[in-house]
């Protein structure tokens, strides 16, 4: 599908979704992702765009075509279920079956109360059910269409944490059975990571890059992706030069050298930003001893932590760079250490450390000045 237009809500998206497959849409709010899916059910109609689902057209702003929402199989999973409090989860499964004969519709609904594991509740009203029940209704609800495509709305933010986490199992347990594009929205991008074979990060309803969870979240094509998926180690350097034997490319930090995945795109001399996720900093102290396992580079730099801040299982550590001073306006160096190894090698406020960059987790982007 895809979608375009200036306004009201700015539009410039394109993305696909194979059967069998589950495509996140991730993005901050008002990035356009709850737009995207009510322009696949017909809820939503873009200036300009497509539809196309099972080589069906179910919109097309050239050819005029543009099928009511009753008209598209699709299944919506709306973020708070959008049940009908006074049926019971049987009639609200059942009310969804317009298309099947009246005498098919009582097991067929027991057939999808099974599915989602709510047998023995199907009398029960909304409010008689947990909010993670209720979510196992309107996604029996949204299957009783016999849709082209399932379509996911934010359907965990309502349930707490452990329920959330049991929902998750049951999504992946039923999409193995459910032959059809699955699009889930979520803001959350461990959720998106754990669930979807394939993530887009969206804008402004821009589409900025779609791939696999982990080549999004270790490769961000922009700064910008590597923002919007949290990466917090962001910088500018300059291309030293390029090993093709040893398969690396070499970068000035700040007049230190870093060797980095090889990149030969990437101009002798230009400026270029890159990325590093923090599972890729390495503690050493108060001096690197034993060399990191065979085939992997290390970089090793110096620093002062001048950021402390403990948080339950680990402590998020902020590195100035030895040579830098109050006026260095270039962002810290960011690292997650374990509590317990943090207060092993007694970490804190100024104390001087040591750590490693694996070259393997540097990951080169074109130039794009620094967000100050």
């Amino acid at each position: 599908m895809n979608a375009r237009q200036d306004g009201p809500i700015p539009l410039d998206a394109e993305f696909d979704c194979a059967s069998g497959e589950v495509l996140a849409l991730v993005g901050p709010s008002g990035s356009g992702k709850s737009t995207l899916l009510r322009t696949i059910a017909g809820l939503y109609r873009p200036e300009h765009g497509h539809v196309l689902v099972n080589n069906e057209i179910w919109f097309d702003s050239q050819k005029k075509i543009n099928l009511a929402p009753q008209q598209r199989s699709s299944g919506f999973v709306f973020q708070h279920y959008a049940l009908f409090p006074h049926m019971s989860a049987m009639a609200n499964i059942a009310a969804a079956m317009g298309h099947r004969a009246p005498a098919e519709r009582n097991r067929r609904a027991h057939e999808l109360l099974a599915l989602v594991n709510l047998s023995g509740l199907g009398q029960r009203r909304p409010a008689e059910l947990s909010g993670g029940q209720q979510q196992r209704v309107a996604v029996a609800r949204a299957l009783a269409r016999d849709p082209a495509a399932l379509l996911l709305d934010e359907p965990f933010s309502a349930v707490d944490r452990a329920t959330r986490q049991k929902l998750y199992v049951e999504l992946a347990e039923l999409r193995r059975q459910l032959l059809m594009p699955m699009i889930l929205v979520t803001h959350d991008l461990n959720e998106a990571a754990m669930l979807a074979d394939r993530m887009c990060i969206l804008r402004r309803g821009k589409t900025l890059q779609i791939g696999s969870p982990a080549e999004v979240m270790t490769r961000p094509k922009t700064p910008e992706v590597a923002r919007l998926v949290d990466i917090k180690n962001i910088f500018e350097g300059r291309v030293l030069g390029h090993d093709h034997d040893r398969k690396l490319t070499s970068i000035d930090w700040h007049g230190q050298t870093l060797e980095t995945k090889y990149s030969p795109d990437f101009l002798l001399a230009a400026p270029v930003s890159w990325a590093l996720p923090m599972e890729y900093v390495i503690l050493h102290r108060p001096a690197p001893s034993e060399p990191l396992p065979h085939g992997e580079q290390q970089n090793f730099v110096s620093g002062r932590i001048v950021e402390y801040v403990e948080l339950g299982p680990n402590v998020s550590v902020g590195i100035a760079l030895d040579g830098s001073n109050s006026d260095d306006r270039s962002p810290l160096l960011q690292m997650n250490v374990p509590t317990h190894v943090a207060h092993h090698h007694q970490l804190g406020l100024r104390v001087t450390i040591q750590v490693s960059l694996l070259a393997d987790g540097i990951h080169l982007m074109p130039w794009e000045p620094l967000r100050r």
